[in-house]
């Protein structure tokens, strides 16, 4: 769920995603709950909740969490679901930043849960937007680039909106305006591209290369936060070079 890195898809990061399977479901299941309670269970009169369980579907949400999810959200089953989203700024090793996305039925425990991890793996916990102007909430649509050029990508999505397409290991990656994101991801299927993922992220302005033992700090304070069940996502500026990961990979 850490989206935007050039080594997202290395075989370091694919073993913790590989492992957080159950914590990304309860990701996009929370995101049902909250478009039912906000719009109700009709899928054809609630557009969010519409987005929300195509994409719960599209990352292999078995059918009966979303349908559990959307009765819950919308209060047929007597739960009251109450979420709260709020953002935490961080500051991690050598210069480096994260944004750390919550959204949580207790606020407290929260706070207390990103605080704790963040200074328990070598963060520091940061001011309201002493972080966060680093960063652009921008959308972000990743797809595989095998099978596909740049080129063929681009002119798939140029006329809905997208700004800008980039080749990040063996992803595409297309930013774009928020607003503008359902009409790229649209536009990849009508063009018959497949994509992995359609999202709003923080996106950094500006990288911050790590060393190995910053980058070894680094994925610590990234797993702690993750693994925490009302963390939704985490963002960095952080660049990790190849030769870096190459050095983690040999300790």
């Amino acid at each position: 769920m850490a989206g935007h890195s050039k080594w997202a898809t290395t075989k370091h990061k694919k073993a913790i995603i590989d492992s957080r399977r159950a914590k990304a479901f309860a990701k996009y299941v929370k995101g049902i709950e909250v478009a039912a309670r906000a719009g109700g269970p009709d899928l054809d009169g609630n557009p969010a909740l519409d987005l929300a369980v195509t994409k719960a579907k599209k990352n292999s949400v078995p059918n009966d969490n979303i349908d559990r999810a959307i009765k819950r959200g919308a209060g047929l089953t007597g739960e009251v679901i109450e979420y709260t989203e709020t953002i935490y700024e961080v500051r991690g090793p050598q210069g480096s930043a994260l944004m750390v996305e919550c959204l949580t039925d207790n606020k407290n425990r929260a706070a207390a849960d990103v605080r704790t991890a963040v200074t328990r793996s070598g963060g520091t916990m940061a001011d309201s937007g002493s972080v966060a102007f680093l960063f652009n909430r921008t959308g972000l649509v990743r797809l595989p680039a095998e099978g596909h050029t740049e080129e063929e990508v681009m002119l798939a999505v140029l006329d809905a909106g997208a700004e800008d397409v980039t080749q990040s290991g063996d992803v595409f990656e297309i930013l774009c305006d928020p607003s503008d994101l359902r009409a790229v991801a649209n536009a990849l299927e009508e063009a018959g591209i497949e994509y992995d993922t359609d999202e709003m992220e923080f996106v950094a302005t500006m990288k911050v290369d790590l060393d190995a033992k910053g980058a070894k700090t680094y994925f610590n304070l990234e797993d702690a936060l993750e693994d925490l069940d009302d963390v939704q996502s985490v963002y960095s500026n952080v660049d990790i070079s190849a030769e870096v990961l190459a050095q983690l990979d040999e300790d």
